[in-house]
């Protein structure tokens, strides 16, 4: 019998804690086979700050994903986020020994080793090191390198860099949680895979992800992530603007924003009036919805005019660097109405919203085709790109039997090697470049949070 190849994504939110879990089809889509959702009570803008709820709402999640899909998960891939988030970039070589040998991926893997060795500022680690173009010499724009002849081999890197003792209290919780991480992968580059389509890669495109606790900036272009940045605010400002401004409680404060809110304050007339239940028997409190857009217009706004600056760095005017597919809206944010008009009046660029559906399997739910799943979908995609075995069918899982404790031990160790072979047997598939230095680099990168973790034990 064929081997699954179940994957699971955990997106550790600032509002919510999402993990999903799913397989490919016989048509190469996503079919999604449970998803657990809970409430983040640990996060604050993208970092954990308490470890306990954190481990609560990762396994709340983590149950619900079990109970709907009937398969009990083991590893994840996780999402890393947060403000302390930076990226920066950096071009460097190698001069090769041996002109007269091809380029085989350990030149790369030399050249990789040599970005890692970057100074950074105290308490930060490299999380990504992204290759862009390669130069062999001297001659440019290189995508693939493998293969080729060559003396000096130099590459330009996007590296992105993260504060270390955020990630590892990420491991953390997930090891705490009673399952393994099989990998890291930036939110805005998951986001990216779930909802951008190659042809808007190459002609150039910025996806805007607009979380709870952050906006991820991820920019495309010729096919190549050329820069990243991550913005410390997102949804939850803009509740926290209603709740001062209408003088109400959050819970209240995030309903009207969902039900009625908008980003354009011409759209509501000055006579709609939504009524709020009062605190406690107090009176009903009566509130414009054209004062709400007003809040709501001038917290985006901001956020908008913070992501635009960020694209104008990267240089979006010179003609070379034009976005020619503009900006993709993905995340809980991008669903606040009128949003799309309002970007494309601040920045003067087309603008769509993403939805993760065109990689979904056509019977998938349609919740899961929201937005808001945006960067859980990604994440299962990275996971099944591992090919990882992330979850088990509840019924394959050995029950213990007391009475006899040989049998069930020798059993799973049997079964467990053989998974591994099958895994190495398919990986043996020649990788392309970029598949090779992230495949390679994440392993050891998780394996040094793995090593960090069980030390600090």
């Amino acid at each position: 019998m064929e081997k699954e190849n179940i994957a699971v994504g955990l997106d550790i939110g600032t509002t919510k804690i999402v993990a999903m879990i799913g397989k490919k089809n016989e048509y190469g889509k996503l079919e999604i086979l449970g998803v657990g959702k809970s409430k983040s009570l640990g996060v604050a803008r993208g970092v954990v700050n308490n470890i306990t709820q954190t481990i609560q709402s990762i396994q709340q999640a983590v149950q619900e994903a079990e109970n709907k899909s009937g398969y009990k998960i083991k590893d994840v891939v996780v999402g890393i986020a947060g403000q302390h988030i930076r990226s920066i970039q950096h071009s460097d070589y190698i001069i090769r020994s041996n002109a007269e040998e091809v380029i085989g991926g350990n030149d790369i893997q030399i050249l990789i080793g040599q970005v890692h060795k970057l100074a950074m500022l105290p308490g930060e680690e490299i999380i990504h090191v992204l290759p862009q173009e390669f130069k062999i010499d001297g001659q440019s724009e290189i995508k693939e390198p493998i293969g080729m002849y060559g003396g000096r081999l130099e590459s330009s890197f996007h590296v992105v860099v993260g504060q270390a003792s955020s990630i590892r209290n990420v491991g953390r919780c997930i090891q705490s949680s009673g399952i393994e991480l099989s990998g890291l992968t930036l939110e805005p580059l998951a986001s990216a895979d779930a909802v951008l389509s190659q042809e808007e890669k190459e002609a150039g495109v910025a996806l805007i992800d607009i979380g709870g606790g952050t906006t991820d900036l991820a920019i495309f272009k010729d096919g190549i992530i050329r820069h990243t940045a991550v913005i410390p605010f997102g949804g939850n400002v803009i509740t926290d603007d209603i709740k001062e401004g209408c003088s109400i409680i959050e819970k209240q404060a995030e309903l009207l924003k969902v039900k009625f809110g908008s980003a354009w304050p011409g759209e509501n007339k000055d006579n709609e009036i939504v009524s709020i239940p009062g605190l406690r028997g107090r009176e009903p409190k009566e509130i414009s919805l054209k004062n709400l857009s007003k809040i709501i217009h001038a917290r985006v706004v901001e956020i908008i005019e913070q992501v635009f600056t960020e694209i104008k760095d990267y240089g979006h005017e010179d003609p070379r660097k034009k976005l020619i597919a503009g900006i993709v809206l993905t995340g809980g944010g991008a669903q606040l109405n009128h949003i799309k008009q309002l970007v494309e009046y601040i920045t003067g660029m087309d603008t769509r919203i993403g939805y993760p559906n065109e990689h979904l399997a056509g019977n998938s739910d349609e919740e899961i085709s929201s937005p808001l799943y945006a960067t859980a979908v990604g994440l299962v995609m990275n996971s099944i790109e591992k090919q990882t075995q992330s979850a088990v069918r509840v019924d394959a899982v050995e029950p213990s039997k007391p009475p006899v404790f040989r049998a069930p031990i020798v059993q799973k160790q049997e079964i467990d090697v053989s998974d591994n072979e099958e895994v190495e047997e398919e990986i043996k598939k020649e990788p392309t470049t970029g598949e090779k230095i992230s495949r390679s680099f994440f392993d050891r990168y998780v394996d040094k949070i793995k090593d960090f973790l069980d030390n600090a034990e």
